[in-house]
C-alpha cells in the first residue's frame, strides 16, 4: 500500500457530483485509520469544464491528472450541451482524457446478487453464479478513428493495431489466470477486418504466453444472446471499444442496476482513470434518487488498482455487499419504497464499522 497518494476528483455533470462527493466520503472514512494519506484536488471536464473555460477538458484539470496516482471521475453529458460540435461535446472531454492519459485496459465487473435477482428482468436460474470481468480495449477501434460528413454522407473509422490488440489481450489474459483460466474475445470476424486480425492476433498471444488459460470466440451478436440467456459461462470477457461499450451495459441487467457497477481503466504505467459506468442521467440530478454504489465500488477499484492497498478495497467492498443485502436501495431497484442517494451512503458508511 502507497503510504500517501494524490487524487484527482473530476465530479463532471448531472448526478456525477453527487456520486462523487459520496464515493470521497467512503475512501475518507475506509483510509482514516489506515496510515494511507490523501492528498484530494478537484477539476472540471463534461459540460462543467465547458461552462467554465470554453473545452470540455479544462487543460488546468489534465495537467493535475498527468500529476495524480489515480483520478476518479462522475459522469459527463447533459442536454444543455447537445447542439454543440463533436469537438466540443462534454464526451470529448472524456474521450480526450483517456488518450491523454493512455487507460487503454478498461475492466469492468458484474456479478448477480441473491438479494436483487427479482429486481431484475431474468429467471433466478439465468442468474445463478453469474461473477464476470470485461475487459474493453477503451484507446482504440472506432471512437478513436477518422471521421466525417459532409451532410449527405458520414463515416467513422475502425482501426486496430496489433500492438493495441496484444497489449489488451496480456491485461486479460493475466485476470483470467487469476481466476478461473478461462477467456473469451469478443469480436466479428465474420464481417469486420478489425476483429479477424483481433482473432488471430488474441488466438497467437494466448497460446504463446497463457497455454494454461482456455480460449473462446464469440461473435458479438451471439455474445449479446448468451448473456441474456447463459450469462454465467462467462468468466473473463475480452472484447474492443465498442462492442464493451454495448455488453457491459447489456450485463448491467444481469446486477439489477446501472447505477452498481464500477469501472478501472488502466494504463502501462501512470495514474488510473475510475468511474461509475452510468451516465450523468440528467433528468434525476439533484433529487437525490442518484445511485452511489457505482461510484463507491469504483473507489474500491483505485484502491486496489492505484493505492496496492487491498485490504481497504475488500473492506469497502464488503461493505457495500452488507447493504445491498438487506438495503436501503435506491429508487431505480426498489421504486416503491426507496432511499436517497445520501441514506444509501451513510448505509454503507455504517456497514464499514460493522
Amino acid at each position: 500500500m502507497l503510504k500517501a497518494a494524490k487524487i484527482v476528483v473530476l465530479p463532471g455533470d448531472g448526478i456525477g457530483p453527487e456520486v462523487a462527493a459520496a464515493a470521497v466520503r467512503v475512501l475518507k472514512a475506509v483510509t482514516g485509520s489506515s496510515g494511507l494519506q490523501l492528498e484530494l484536488a478537484e477539476g472540471w471536464i463534461g459540460g462543467s469544464a465547458l461552462d467554465r473555460c470554453g473545452e470540455p477538458l479544462d487543460p488546468k484539470s489534465l495537467d493535475l491528472c498527468r500529476e495524480a496516482d489515480a483520478i476518479f471521475l462522475g459522469a459527463v453529458g447533459g442536454p444543455q450541451w447537445e447542439h454543440l460540435p463533436g469537438p466540443k461535446r462534454p464526451e470529448a472531454g472524456l474521450l480526450r482524457l483517456r488518450k491523454e492519459l493512455g487507460v487503454f485496459a478498461n475492466l469492468r465487473p458484474f456479478r448477480s446478487r441473491p438479494s436483487l435477482y427479482a429486481r431484475t428482468p431474468y429467471r433466478d436460474e439465468v442468474l445463478a453464479g453469474v461473477d464476470t470481468i470485461l475487459v474493453r480495449e477503451l484507446t482504440g477501434g472506432i471512437y478513436f478513428g477518422a471521421k466525417g460528413s459532409d451532410g449527405e454522407k458520414a463515416f467513422d473509422e475502425c482501426v486496430y493495431t496489433r500492438t493495441e490488440i496484444e497489449r489488451i489481450t496480456r491485461v486479460a489474459g493475466q485476470l483470467a489466470r487469476a481466476r478461473g483460466k478461462k477467456l473469451c474475445s469478443i469480436d466479428k470476424a465474420n464481417v469486420m477486418e478489425t476483429s479477424r486480425l483481433w482473432r488471430k492476433t488474441v488466438t497467437e498471444l494466448m497460446a504463446s504466453e497463457f497455454p494454461d488459460v482456455a480460449v473462446q470466440h464469440i461473435l458479438v451478436d451471439a455474445a449479446a444472446m448468451y448473456l441474456a440467456q447463459k450469462p454465467a459461462r462467462f468468466d473473463v470477457i475480452l472484447t474492443e471499444n465498442m462492442f464493451g461499450d454495448i455488453l457491459s451495459d447489456q450485463a448491467s441487467t444481469l446486477a439489477g442496476s446501472l447505477g452498481l457497477l464500477p469501472s478501472a481503466s488502466l494504463s502501462a504505467e501512470g495514474p488510473g482513470l475510475y468511474e461509475p459506468v452510468h451516465g450523468s442521467a440528467p433528468d434525476i440530478a439533484g433529487t437525490g434518487r442518484a445511485n452511489p454504489v457505482g461510484a463507491i465500488l469504483s473507489m474500491a477499484l483505485l484502491l486496489r488498482h492505484s493505492l496496492k492497498a487491498e485490504v481497504l478495497a475488500q473492506q469497502l467492498e464488503a461493505a457495500v455487499e452488507r447493504v445491498l443485502a438487506d438495503g436501503p436501495w435506491t429508487a431505480e431497484i426498489a421504486p416503491h419504497a426507496f432511499a436517497s442517494t445520501h441514506e444509501v451512503t451513510e448505509a454503507i458508511l455504517g456497514a464499514l464499522k460493522v
